[in-house]
């Protein structure tokens, strides 16, 4: 009987791409259609994994291990062309692809253990080849081995052809040729450009199927990043994977909690922590699953055995870990090791978390945009987070020293109620509130809220993790509208233990970029959207004249080569049209792409100081 609640396990993506590999190309021709098809094929569970009944005498089985298919021979067809057959690559194409194995929690027990063999002295025999834990390899003077410059060139040409087809263009035979290329490079120890080829395929897979999750300018900002990583080989080199290391105790204070639900099949809670030094650091428990995993998730105990759940311990709590391991990035694995005993906590009010609102918006705002500029794989838990004060306002939130804002979801499933507490918390003028949001780089005038504090009934403060508990209007005082008072620019404070509301100024309405420059980034993301065809066609002749208009001259010169590369077409001496350039058309938009990413953070940033007037 169908289940109606079984889903396709994530797999792999080299048995992803191994799949169409295996069809001779009159199937291959035929793969999207199939793909479409497979959407409708019932998935019942199956022991060890699912079954995908494609006719009555037709069925593809999965097996998992460890929640996800990672062997070729774990996914078999019943039909008389199986293991060639049509069936079997459109199942694994439409599978999520399974997450980085860094994030896989059998391979982070694995590096667990490697690291306390390592720190317990077994070494491998190759006495002084042994670097300390989590070093880098040294990439000399970044020269690339034959089979690292064969692997990075089929990333460039993956990536570019990708990039000419655009999203319309690109179906299963372009994501299997980014995932073979994204393996091979892993293979040859290019495990950066390797894992962003991955998350690229995986965002052209939510594209194709129309999942609300999925975001242009996201999928726009992989692109880039690959396409920059693989012009520069010491930056394709560097590692890519989180190396834990033993620490020595560590007393933390619980912020917030954080359902986590990816495209990719796995979901889970995430405790963002604050040590004494200052830092952030990260607890997760995140498997293959749904989003009913990630309530189930905030229940998991805290590794080390001292039976504190996650949401405990993001709601308020404290914890001592002893013997954790830690990775560069401030995530706390769970190696065998780690002991934990609860602690006292602290309120947002309190020391030492009362301090992260301290700091002026604008100021958090450039730190957190510093850090997305990073590598996506070394930046520091909670770098992107602001810690803002304010009162909601008919125009917005008002933040206290900062703009108004509009507050939004950074998840819309249904299943978590971030967009329906939202309305209700915006819902109340006047209601001063303390929260926790995730910066949003192309847009000046929002942040993603995760995590709010104010003033109850009681007059006590009511701390709320938006992403996991649903809020109901006796949760929330009503307030009166109050006539705001003028504040002086910058005027802040944190407001007292029980949330009271900071002085803020309330501008007429949230910051926008000027209207050239949101031009420039929506013909940058219609390139990623319909390719170079589309490109070429649709390309705006008044757009470099507007820009120039407003200052952007460096931008109107990109948008203008983006245009004729787009556009080129040359022919030779007898008149035959010339092969396109692809390389050509990639660099024009990379440029484009990389001046409107640093030029949108530059006036956002102005957007945000005070004294300072938004663009408009």
């Amino acid at each position: 009987m169908t289940d109606a609640t079984a889903v396709l396990p994530p797999v792999t993506a080299a048995v992803a791409a191994a799949a169409l590999d295996l069809l001779p190309a009159r199937l291959r021709k035929r793969v999207d259609g199939a793909v479409a098809k497979a959407a409708g094929w019932p998935v019942e569970p199956h022991p060890d994994g699912v079954l995908v009944r494609v006719a009555d005498d037709t069925a593809v089985t999965l097996r998992v291990t460890a929640g996800i298919v990672a062997a070729d021979d774990h996914a078999v067809c019943s039909c008389l062309l199986a293991p060639a057959c049509l069936h079997r690559a459109a199942v694994l194409s439409s599978a999520p692809l399974a997450m980085d194995a860094p994030l896989a929690t059998e391979e982070v027990k694995e590096e667990e253990k490697e690291e306390e063999r390592q720190e317990s002295g077994e070494h491998d025999g190759r006495s002084g080849e042994r670097a300390g834990a989590g070093s880098p390899p040294v990439v000399g003077e970044a020269a690339l081995t034959p089979v690292q410059s064969t692997a990075l060139d089929a990333l460039r040409d993956a990536v570019t052809a990708v990039l000419v087809a655009g999203i319309a263009g690109s179906g299963a035979v372009h994501r299997a040729e980014l995932l073979h290329a994204a393996h091979s490079a892993r293979l040859a120890g290019l495990h950066r450009p390797a894992a962003t080829a991955v998350r690229i395929a995986r965002l052209l897979a939510e594209a194709r199927s129309d999942d609300p999750a999925f975001r242009l300018s996201t999928l726009s900002t992989e692109l880039a990043e690959l396409l920059d990583l693989v012009r520069r080989p010491a930056e394709a080199l560097s590692p890519a994977r989180r190396s834990y290391r033993p620490e020595g105790p560590l007393r933390l204070y619980g912020l917030f909690t954080e359902p986590v639900v990816t495209a990719s099949g796995y979901a889970g809670a995430t405790v963002y922590a604050l040590a004494p030094d200052g830092t952030l650091r990260t607890v997760s428990d995140v498997a293959p699953g749904g989003p009913e995993r990630a309530l189930q998730a905030s229940g998991t105990p805290v590794p080390g055995g001292c039976a504190l759940p996650l949401r405990e311990l993001g709601d308020g709590g404290g914890v001592i870990l002893t013997a954790p391991t830690v990775s560069p990035d401030g995530r706390i694995g769970g190696g065998g090791q780690v002991r934990s005993v609860r602690a006292g906590g602290a309120g947002w009010y309190e020391t030492p978390l009362a301090a992260l609102w301290e700091r002026p918006p604008a100021g958090q705002l450039a730190a957190a945009l510093r850090r997305l500029s990073e590598p996506a794989d070394t930046r520091a838990a909670g770098g992107d987070l602001l810690f803002l004060d304010g009162m909601c306002a008919e125009a917005g939130f008002a933040v206290s020293g900062g703009p108004t804002l509009r507050l939004s979801a950074p998840d819309e499933r249904p299943e978590l109620p971030y967009a329906e507490n939202l309305r209700l918390l915006a819902g109340r003028p006047g209601l001063a509130l303390r929260l926790i949001a995730r910066v949003v780089p192309d847009r000046p005038d929002r942040v993603h809220v995760l995590a709010a504090s104010w003033t109850g009934h009681d007059g006590e403060s009511v701390r709320a993790d938006l992403g996991l508990r649903r809020l109901h209007r006796s949760d929330i005082p009503a307030v009166p509208v109050p006539v705001p008072a003028p504040a002086p620019a910058g005027a802040g404070g944190t407001g007292g233990a029980g949330g009271a509301a900071p002085a803020v100024s309330v501008p007429a309405a949230p910051p926008a970029l000027p209207v050239e420059l949101d031009l420039l980034r929506r013909a940058v993301d219609r390139a990623v959207a319909g390719g170079r065809a589309v490109t070429a066609v649709s390309a705006d002749g008044e757009l470099p004249r507007r820009l120039r208009t407003v200052g952007l001259t460096a931008g109107a010169e990109l948008v203008r080569s983006l245009a004729e590369a787009a556009a080129d077409r040359r022919h030779d001496v007898l008149g035959r049209l010339l092969p396109a350039d692809p390389r050509g058309f990639a660099l024009a938009w990379l440029a484009a792409a990389v001046y409107a990413s640093a030029a949108a953070e530059s006036l956002l940033l102005a957007a945000w100081t005070p004294d300072m007037p938004a663009a408009n």
